[in-house]
């Protein structure tokens, strides 16, 4: 079952601008609907100077004495109004505060996972409030907390900028750092795209390498296959012939009768049998 809508008993908003039998005023200031200045005139007499035109008596000005009244469209203008407001509201750049908080004594993996989460608000263009909090007696050691905030902003310095410098309330330290004026124009963005410069030849490297030469300065894919002009040898050009490279076995090895004597040569002779 469908939880009900809770009733709102606020009043509707309504407009208000006072025009044409909305002004009670007994005379007014009046502005024509080219822009001229028409002058103090009778309210009933800039009304009807309105109804001829088929315009409407808008009061633009309630606070003036006369109040001052002007002849228009009212529809139009408040259509305009609307465009204007709407086009303010787009180039507005809303920035949002977020809150890191140290301790004096913190250690190092987690002081770098904090500063790891300051680094991503300020790439999001946020700006970061550093808390240092201290308990019991590490409130008279103010020097430690300015050092950790001093050395956090410094190893951030090119992304961020100090907004407000350490100031200690109570036992709570606090500095206020701001996105800095390179990540605000988006240059570190880029940079962490991993954009890549042209070279000199104004090609990119990724259009380089999709269109390979046809010079044959880049080999084929396969490898196996030699470029056209000639400039790469073949793949059986590369590797020399085995016989020419090995000399034969018969030049280098010399032959076994030459290195070894004859056996006839090194032994005696036997002694005949009928000795």
């Amino acid at each position: 079952m469908p939880v009900p809508r809770k009733f709102d008993r606020r009043p509707p908003d309504r407009d208000q601008t006072r025009i044409n039998d909305r002004i009670r005023v007994p005379e007014v200031r009046l502005i024509g609907d080219d822009g001229t200045q028409i002058g103090i005139v009778k309210t009933a007499e800039a009304l009807a100077y309105a109804q001829d035109r088929d315009l409407d008596l808008v009061e633009v000005a309630p606070e003036a004495r006369p109040p001052v009244c002007r002849v228009l469209d009212y529809s139009k203008y408040k259509y305009e109004q609307a465009q204007k407001q709407k086009a303010a509201r787009r180039h507005q750049q809303q920035i949002t505060i977020r809150e890191i908080k140290f301790r004096p004594k913190i250690a190092q993996n987690d002081y770098d996972t904090k500063k790891g989460h300051v680094s991503r608000f300020l790439k999001h263009k946020d700006k970061v409030k550093i808390t240092i909090m201290f308990r019991g007696r590490e409130v008279t050691h103010p020097e430690r907390g300015t050092a950790l905030l001093d050395r956090l902003a410094g190893e951030l310095s090119e992304i961020a900028v100090v907004e407000q410098s350490p100031v200690q309330d109570g036992r709570n330290m606090t500095m206020l750092l701001a996105p800095s004026k390179a990540v605000l124009a988006g240059e570190k963005d880029k940079a962490a795209d991993g954009k890549q410069e042209k070279p000199a030849d104004g090609r990119h490297p990724k259009e380089e390498a999709a269109q390979p030469a046809a010079n044959g300065e880049r080999p084929a894919p396969n490898g196996e296959q030699p470029a056209p002009n000639g400039e790469q040898p073949a793949t059986n050009g590369e590797q020399p012939a085995p016989n020419a490279e090995q000399p034969a076995p018969n030049a280098e090895q010399p032959a076994p009768n030459a290195e070894q004597p004859a056996p006839n040569a090194e032994q005696p002779e036997p002694l005949e049998a009928g000795r």
